[in-house]
């Protein structure tokens, strides 16, 4: 681990490189957060509803978080499997299509991809290795899914604006 802070302080070339390739790894982690999130609001204020109007609740419902259900294909319910979901590259390699049905995969997911891992290169550069650096990265990801979820449902969550009001 300190060989890793050594060479990330000491090399703006190698520091550049991995914060590229992390921010596509958390573009891609950005994509579940910003397809689920809004899912998961959607069930609790659902349930919370029907609580208010002392209807019962089902409890049978599965579990849906950001963890589980594993990723799957919207069309046909193909489960993602790992080469199928490396940022950038299973998009292009699949080229845009479900391996299993051939359904179009949006363009939204590696669009969030690259844009979250330039904006990671731009704030390194600007910041550098610091403690300031590492701070915008988690404002610039948070704003990058709060950007995309108001587009897509012009919500904004408070599971992603209120850590920013305090920051």
């Amino acid at each position: 681990m300190e060989s890793l802070h050594l060479a990330l302080a000491g090399s703006p070339t190698i520091l550049l490189a991995f914060i590229t390739l992390l921010g596509l790894l958390i573009g891609s982690f950005l994509n579940v957060v910003i397809y689920r999130l809004p899912i998961m609001l959607q069930r609790r204020w659902h349930r919370e509803c029907l609580e208010l109007t002392t209807q019962t609740v089902s409890e049978a419902e599965a579990p849906f978080n950001l963890l589980t259900p594993a990723s799957s294909c919207p069309a046909c319910g193909h489960h993602i499997r790992a080469w199928e979901n490396i940022p950038l590259l299973s998009y292009l390699w699949q080229r845009g299509k479900c391996s299993q049905c051939s359904a179009s995969i949006s363009a939204q997911y590696p669009l969030v991809e690259l844009v979250t891992a330039l904006l990671s290169f731009i704030v390194i550069w600007h910041f550098g290795y610091s403690w300031a650096g590492l701070a915008a990265l988690f404002f610039t990801w948070t704003l990058v899914a709060l950007t995309v979820i108001d587009l897509n449902t012009q919500l904004l969550p408070d599971n992603l604006t209120y850590p920013l009001l305090w920051a």
